[in-house]
């Protein structure tokens, strides 16, 4: 058995800014997005030079009338992908596989099918050469997926498109667990999160936490959670609290300064492999040059971005991970929409978890207005509202 090394990352003894003031501002941003979304409940977390801050809104239950607190778990959705490229992440670093291994070498079953030849970095970058964003609604089990891979024909060369995908991730997971010699879900349960300091987040929420998980709401106000499906753990399944997100958001921050091989296996998650419209492909991470403009980070977390195949351009040299950078992830389930974005430079973070999904640009220039004004104290509300777009 496999077991990741304990992850210390110490609160920064930097800047601390006054808890009334951080109030105020996302308050200003916060309450008028709970009220013209309709969300039923939000939470929000802060970080800023490792000084948390919580800011709670509405119920995690319309039928219960519980309010939302920093420990009510919620869907994160895609955001989970996130912590399935960390583990993968840490396999490559412990030398459990290479990003430059064909799929093949872990699936045997796939050899000489065109899915087989796939490298492993295309699978945690989304260019495959155009997987479906789902796993088809025949596939019922991990032996059909293999089937429907075999026959699979890529609709660009590999590392030539950026076609988001729950199937490509989801694999990456299998195959990082494989590596690992554990099976998936436990190695998230038991290893990843504890290390992380992530005590309250789960893939399958026990009987006795079940009163903290937030009911999720569909658009039209009806009570909704996730159904479970292949690839579910790997590609969308976590569970978390706003409280659990954030140590994860510190994580991510203050990797750069350990030295052990998960803060290294976190830290180069932010690592540039392709460019594909107006952002910089992570490993799941989505990375824009900071300062960067509304408009970009908008266009980077678009309809098109997500549902559409666009061109991607490979990087002649893998970039490093930066620093003046903004790094995001979206995550939705049909009742639930979460967003994560921080600012390693700054030292500021933030999480946003929603028990209704509700549009991507509404959650990115919400957080974006929040960092921004955290960032320039001085600087004024910005004249587009993140409610109307």
């Amino acid at each position: 058995m496999i077991l990741l090394p304990a992850c210390v990352f110490a609160a920064s003894t930097g800047m601390s800014v006054d808890q009334a003031k951080v109030r105020a501002l996302v308050d200003s941003v916060m309450a008028p997005l709970v009220r013209e979304q309709e969300l039923p409940g939000l939470a929000v977390g802060v970080t800023i030079h490792g000084k948390k801050y919580f800011f709670n809104y509405g119920v995690a239950s319309k039928k219960s009338h519980r309010p939302v607190d920093s420990r009510t778990l919620f869907e994160i959705g895609s955001i989970s992908k996130t912590f399935t490229a960390t583990l993968a992440s840490y396999a490559q670093v412990t030398g459990r596989l290479s990003w430059a291994d064909p799929v093949s070498k872990y699936l045997p079953g796939l050899r000489g099918s065109s899915f087989g030849r796939v490298r492993l970095i295309n699978f945690a970058t989304h260019t495959t050469g155009g997987l479906p964003l789902q796993v088809p609604v025949e596939v019922k089990n991990f032996e059909q997926l293999m089937g429907y891979l075999r026959r699979w024909k890529p609709a660009t060369p590999p590392g030539t498109s950026r076609t988001y995908s729950n199937i490509s991730i989801g694999l990456l997971g299998a195959i990082a667990a494989k590596s690992l010699r554990q099976p998936f879900d436990q190695l998230m349960e038991r290893t990843l999160f504890p290390r992380l300091g992530m005590d309250e987040s789960y893939l399958h929420v026990p009987a006795d936490q079940m009163a903290r998980y937030a009911q999720g709401y569909t658009k039209e106000g009806g009570p909704i959670r996730m159904s479970v499906g292949v690839l579910a753990s790997e590609a969308y399944g976590v569970k978390s609290s706003s409280a659990d997100l954030l140590r994860f958001v510190l994580a991510n921050l203050q990797s750069a300064s350990g030295r052990g091989p998960m803060e290294r296996a976190i830290s180069l998650t932010h690592t540039g492999y392709f460019t594909s419209g107006a952002l910089v492909q992570d490993l799941i991470w989505e990375q824009y040059p900071y300062p960067v403009q509304l408009k970009r980070l908008l266009a980077g977390n678009s309809v098109q971005m997500i549902l559409e195949s666009n061109s991607a351009t490979a990087l002649g040299k893998p970039l490093p991970p930066q620093t003046d950078v903004l790094i995001d992830k979206t995550g939705s389930t049909n009742g639930f929409g979460a967003y994560v974005a921080f600012i390693p430079s700054r030292q500021i973070g933030i999480v946003m978890l929603a028990n209704k999904s509700f549009p991507i640009p509404a959650r990115v220039t919400a957080a974006f207005e929040v960092m921004s004004r955290l960032v320039d104290p001085t600087m004024p509300g910005h004249d587009e509202s993140p409610h109307r777009l």
